[in-house]
């Protein structure tokens, strides 16, 4: 059957996309690898009404309202090539099913390239994290760890004194010019230039000459890319941005890509879930529109 709406990635902006699609009685197809990206977090938090939920309850709770309207199907598989052109759209999955669809959606997310640090991949969502509103609170003004890892990092150790003790550890990533030093120190942060050896316990720094430095949390910006080469390999455009690459969309989430459109972390930054959710709803009711006149 051709759906309407094809949407491939079945996280928060993918669901909430297909939720303004279901309430307008569209045939919407949801395609889902199960990947979220804060699938290591125990707590989701700053999502008004959720907040503190554990993540993965937020996505099986909107799966099952979704899934209660009867032209909304949501399937586990991987999209592996995306073809055609606006009205005969055909991706293909992993199993070799092809289905056929009037509109895409890309949902599908970014990856996070991390400093190549010991221990501190294990740790992501868990003890370092990226988003002070998602995660400042609820480490009670207590001691923060910023780790350098590209141009965004000293906006973010700025940011962080807002909700604690400021350690800024540039790590040999960045050199700091006279100017940035002096905004760090008078935001309240200090500076530690020795280099990181590797992440112990829950957030403890041991450094090159044998220091540890113990923090309640820490902070890292990670460069991100889209997790997924579909929308490029389709020639969606993509743009650079401070955090990293994106699939690149106008007001109304429309790729370069005439009938494509993307939403979510893959097209939207800063990212969380409360901003996913938006944007996936914004995308949602533009493709409708877009059906509804195709201009």
């Amino acid at each position: 059957m051709k759906q309407d709406v094809i949407i491939i990635g079945g996280s928060y902006a993918g669901m909430a996309a297909a939720l303004q699609l279901a309430r307008a009685r569209r045939r919407v197809l949801v395609i889902d690898a199960g990947e979220r990206r804060n699938r290591a977090a125990r707590h989701s938090h700053g999502f008004l009404s959720r907040d503190g939920a554990d993540p993965a309850q937020i996505a099986l709770e909107a799966r099952r309202q979704l899934q209660a309207y009867p032209t909304v199907n949501v399937i586990a598989a991987r999209a592996t090539a995306v073809s055609g052109e606006r009205d005969r759209f055909v991706v293909e999955c992993a199993d070799g099913a092809h289905h056929p669809g009037r509109r895409v959606i890309f949902a599908t997310g970014v990856r996070d390239h991390l400093p190549a640090i010991e221990g501190m991949a294990e740790r992501w969502g868990r003890h370092i994290f990226h988003c002070p509103y998602c995660h400042g609170y609820e480490l009670n003004q207590g001691r923060i760890g910023v780790i350098g890892s590209g141009e965004m990092s000293t906006h973010q150790a700025e940011l962080l004194t807002e909700w604690g003790e400021v350690t800024f550890l540039p790590n040999d990533v960045l050199t700091l010019d006279p100017e940035t030093r002096e905004r760090l120190i008078q935001r309240g942060a200090s500076i530690e230039t020795t280099g990181i050896a590797r992440i112990a316990n829950d957030a403890d720094v041991e450094l090159a000459d044998g220091r540890v430095l113990s923090f309640s949390g820490l902070f890292v910006a990670p460069r991100v890319e889209p997790a997924s080469n579909l929308p490029v390999a389709l020639g969606c455009a993509l743009q650079e941005t401070p955090m990293g690459t994106q699939v690149e969309t106008d007001a109304s989430k429309e790729t370069s890509v005439s009938g494509a459109f993307a939403c979510g972390d893959v097209a939207l930054v800063p990212h969380s879930v409360s901003l996913a959710v938006a944007d996936g709803a914004m995308a949602g009711a533009q493709v409708h529109r877009s059906l509804v006149w195709p201009g």
